[in-house]
């Protein structure tokens, strides 16, 4: 036998071309049209994207203006060039403002249980809960709470809030706990063998390491609140608003609402201002959204992750 192992006697050729079996072609042909299939996939998500954004600045770009943002529609049946989306805009902030607030302390809380002290079997029910939450129709949430809050007290931004709270809920707690899992063992094991009780750790070491990711999972919940209609139809009332309103015992104007009884409406300038709105709110949400991100990983770097 050779040195090197061969009982033929023959010392293999490193110089030999090596050609691939039908197996290894199969192999290399099943992942190009896989990666194919996902970057097609990819590309049409983009693509869809960028329509819906062509259609809304072209319809809707002629209304921008300093008075579109801030000032006040006129009164129902006269809705005429001039009015603008000022209430609405406030409107929109007062109920995301609620519901962010309820949200916050209530999924970061979760998180926190999930992540430190939650055995395996309950974790995963729990994780099981916050998964058909995030997946839960918009629409069951705001009967939801139009049987528990708006038939006994009335609509309300308090009740739209509470709505949007739902929906934030399980956004802002899944985020968090892989921001929460991902802040380093050897900080625990560091304030473990200093004797710092398990509460100060956590408030003291593990939040504010996951702080950013935190912040950016709240950011993203709020953007995705802020675009929905359903609960907020539900548990506020659907009128065009003529004037600020900010008591939040009361009903309360909001953008994706008032841009669909503007729709309703059928009139020319009433569509043209729904549109106007409909960018004004895409654009937002995208700059919301562009911005957590790369805040994010701004963030990740400075940290080293």
């Amino acid at each position: 036998m050779s040195a090197l192992g061969n009982t033929s006697g023959m010392v293999p050729n490193p110089m030999h071309t090596l050609k691939p079996s039908g197996n290894l072609r199969r192999r290399q042909l099943t992942s190009r049209l896989f990666v194919s299939l996902t970057l097609a996939a990819a590309g049409l998500a983009v693509a869809v994207l960028l329509i819906l954004v062509y259609y809304a600045a072209k319809n809707g770009a002629s209304q921008l203006s300093f008075s579109f943002l801030t000032a006040q529609l006129p009164a129902p049946g006269g809705i005429v060039p001039g009015g603008g989306m000022g209430p609405a805009l406030a409107g929109t902030a007062e109920v995301i403002l609620i519901a962010t607030i309820i949200a916050l302390p209530v999924g970061v809380l979760t998180a926190i249980y999930l992540s430190e002290f939650a055995s395996r079997r309950i974790g995963r029910v729990l994780t099981t809960a916050l998964e058909q939450m995030a997946g839960l129709p918009t629409i069951i949430v705001g009967v939801f709470i139009f049987g528990l809050i708006v038939q006994r007290a009335g609509p309300s931004a308090i009740a739209a809030g509470i709505a949007l709270a739902i929906v934030e809920v399980p956004l802002i707690a899944r985020a968090s706990i892989e921001s929460l899992r991902r802040v380093p063992g050897t900080l625990r094991e560091a304030a473990d063998a200093l004797g710092v009780a398990r509460w100060r750790t956590i408030l003291g070491v593990i939040l504010p390491t996951a702080a950013n990711g935190i912040i950016t999972a709240t950011i993203l919940a709020v953007a995705r609140a802020a675009g929905e209609t359903a609960p907020v139809l539900l548990t506020d009332q659907p009128v065009v608003s003529q004037a600020y309103q900010l008591d939040p015992r009361h009903t309360v104007a909001t953008v994706p609402v008032e841009i669909l009884q503007l729709l309703l409406s059928g009139t020319t300038s009433a569509v043209d201002k729904a549109w106007g709105m409909a960018f004004v709110l895409m654009g937002l949400i995208l700059l919301v959204n562009i911005g957590a991100r790369v805040w994010l990983r701004r963030s990740e770097r400075k940290r080293g992750v």
